[in-house]
C-alpha cells in the first residue's frame, strides 16, 4: 500500500475504497501484504476508467446525480436531466413533481437555471427539491455548461 501512496495512485485509490466503503487497512482473512499491492493495482485500471468516464462533469455537479440520472427517461428522486436546457419546467414525462414546481412555469435556460441552483426554494417555494444551492456564481455555471451538453 505504501508503494502505491509513493508512486502517485494514492488519489484514484482513495476514490476507489471511499466509493466501496473501504478504511484504507489490510484486507483481513490471511491475505499476504504482497497480495494487497497486487489487488490494488489490478484494480487500478477500471478505478481509473471509471474517473476518466465521469462525464467530464464538474465536481459540484456530484450533488445533482445524488437525486437525478442524466439519461433520458430515467428518473431518480429527481426528473432525469437529460435534455433539460431549453425544456419547460415540470415537464418530464412519468415523474411527479410538487404543485410548486408544476406552478414554476419557465424554460430552463441560462438565467432560470443560475437562479434555481442559486437556490431552489426561493425560486419555488414548497419546492419537493431540499437542495440548499451553489453560492457561487462560477461553479453553478460551470455546471450550467454541463447541463447544455446533456442531450
Amino acid at each position: 500500500m505504501r508503494l502505491l501512496v509513493k508512486s502517485g495512485v494514492a488519489t484514484v485509490l482513495a476514490l476507489g475504497l471511499s466509493a466501496c466503503g473501504g478504511s484504507g487497512s489490510a484486507p483481513s482473512g490471511g491475505a499476504s501484504a504482497s497480495a494487497t499491492p497486487a489487488a490494488a493495482a489490478s484494480a487500478l485500471p477500471s478505478a481509473t476508467a471509471s474517473v476518466a468516464a465521469a462525464d467530464a462533469a464538474p465536481a459540484d455537479f456530484a450533488q445533482c446525480k445524488a437525486c437525478h440520472a442524466v439519461e433520458a427517461g430515467k428518473n431518480g428522486i429527481g426528473p432525469s436531466l437529460a435534455g433539460v436546457f431549453g425544456r419547460k419546467s415540470a415537464s418530464v414525462e412519468g415523474f411527479a413533481y410538487s404543485d410548486a414546481a408544476k406552478k414554476l412555469g419557465v424554460t430552463w435556460n441560462e438565467g432560470n437555471l443560475d437562479k434555481w441552483l442559486e437556490n431552489p426554494m426561493k425560486m419555488a417555494p414548497g419546492t419537493k427539491m431540499t437542495f440548499a444551492g451553489i453560492a457561487d456564481k462560477a461553479r453553478r455555471d460551470a455546471v450550467i455548461d454541463y447541463l447544455k451538453t446533456l442531450k
